[in-house]
């Protein structure tokens, strides 16, 4: 499966975006996904992620009741919702499919998109 991340830019701290990944496939529905973020000089780090159902997600406690992933398996496209940004949210955000289970670790992901960048300004 290849998927396209989009939807970042730069916005002000307290501001909301929201980014998109679509998926190519046919089975998009038949994979977890995960949202990932990275810092420049931090390691990829655990953003959220969702079942092949979308009747599981799962969050970082760092984003825990500002971020919402959700999926739409009709437009193979999962999007992650970002309000009340930070200035520490400011990182590269990849998305990423598994095949099965939905997981939190980023090694256990088997595709990834190119990635796009947020910059939250203070």
């Amino acid at each position: 499966v290849q998927l396209q991340a989009s939807g970042g830019g730069l916005v002000q701290a307290g501001g909301s975006l929201r980014l998109s990944c679509a998926a190519s496939g046919r089975t998009f529905s038949s994979y977890a996904m995960g949202w990932f973020r990275q810092a420049p000089g931090k390691e990829r780090e655990f953003v959220a992620a969702i079942s092949w159902s979308g009747g599981s997600t799962y969050y970082a406690d760092s984003v825990k009741g500002r971020f919402t992933i959700s999926r739409d398996n009709a437009k193979n496209t999962v999007y992650l919702q970002m309000n009340s940004l930070k200035p520490e949210d400011t990182a590269v955000y990849y998305c990423a499919a598994r095949k099965g289970i939905v997981v939190v670790t980023t090694g256990e992901y088997d595709y990834w998109g190119q990635g796009t960048l947020v910059t939250v300004s203070s």
